[in-house]
């Protein structure tokens, strides 16, 4: 394609980029809250105490861009994941970024996205050639897969962390077992857990025990972590620990139970999961090994049929 047609298609996607501008601007209304907010401020102060610090250059250009991420947001808000689940989703992440961070950071990736398909158009329609309609789906295809990169990292990120929450598990529950078995109470227990063990679920029972600390009964803070979460093994933890501290059952054999169970678990998750890789183990075998030795074992009889002929 010659320079004339590259230019010609940087020029149009630059052309369509400002249109949208322009037209997102005019449709762009005023509020009410924008209109009567400058006549509902306080006056300043002279105190240098509270004076707003100076923004420098950087302050101008988040100024300006704020409106165009706050609309991104909204589009992302509508193609992604609806606003309630990515708050739990964030929470079983362990992540501590509000909703309207993550969104703010899938526009980011979006436009980054949109750069890379626009470079990458570019530098097809440069050496290769091509018609204009698939480059332009290329740079809206790059967008949104950047826009929902980190929507599917965080399903990622989630997974893992409740392998290691169901991992951890089992041996936290034991601890919890010989802690309540020497004497401790529950509350007793978790603080001696903590203090001794380190990971995801250490750092989930911490925030579990500072609940409690701050008034909280332990049978509520035991359900928050169960809700954030999301595991069942943890709310039928939470759901035995509660019980056993309500009626008086004995502790040490419920945490004892539950760790069983949450090894029964594991083991019927490994089987699941052995059983459905059993059809990929075939794949090699079928399409590899056997017709090599198919190939071994004919080849062969095939010589000695055209040597005897």
């Amino acid at each position: 394609m010659s320079p004339a047609v590259v230019g010609a298609l940087v020029g149009l996607l630059g052309g369509c980029g400002l249109v949208l501008v322009v037209l997102r601007l005019r449709a762009r209304r005023i509020t009410l809250d924008q209109r009567v907010g400058p006549y509902l401020r306080t006056r300043g102060t002279s105190s240098l105490l509270r004076a707003e610090a100076v923004r420098g250059p950087w302050g101008t250009v988040e100024r300006l861009a704020s409106p165009f991420v706050a609309d991104g947001v909204r589009l992302v808000a509508r193609i992604g994941s609806p606003t309630a689940e990515l708050r739990a989703r964030l929470s079983r992440a362990g992540r501590a970024e509000t909703v309207e961070q993550f969104r703010a950071r899938q526009v980011v990736c979006g436009a980054l996205g949109i750069a890379a398909g626009l470079l990458l158009a570019v530098v097809l329609a440069a050496t290769r050639g091509g018609a204009l309609v698939p480059l332009v789906a290329l740079v809206v295809v790059a967008g949104f897969a950047g826009a929902l990169a980190p929507d599917w990292l965080l399903g990622r990120q989630v997974a893992q962390r409740e392998a290691r929450l169901l991992a951890q598990m089992p041996t936290v529950t034991e601890l919890l077992a010989l802690a309540v078995s020497a004497g401790e109470g529950a509350t007793g227990a978790l603080e001696r857990v903590v203090r001794q063990t380190r990971g995801e679920l250490a750092d989930e029972l911490a925030r579990t025990l500072a609940d409690a600390r701050a008034g909280a009964p332990l049978t509520t803070a035991l359900q928050a972590l169960a809700d954030r979460t999301g595991l069942a093994a943890l709310a039928r933890f939470a759901e035995g620990v509660a019980v056993a501290v309500e009626r008086g059952s004995p502790l040490a054999d419920v945490l004892r139970a539950q760790a069983q169970d949450v090894r029964e678990e594991g083991r019927r998750a490994l089987m699941q999961t052995g059983g459905r890789k059993e059809v990929l183990m075939m794949v090699p075998v079928v399409f590899l090994i056997l017709p090599v030795t198919v190939v071994f074992a004919v080849f062969p009889s095939a010589m000695l049929l055209r040597v005897g002929l």
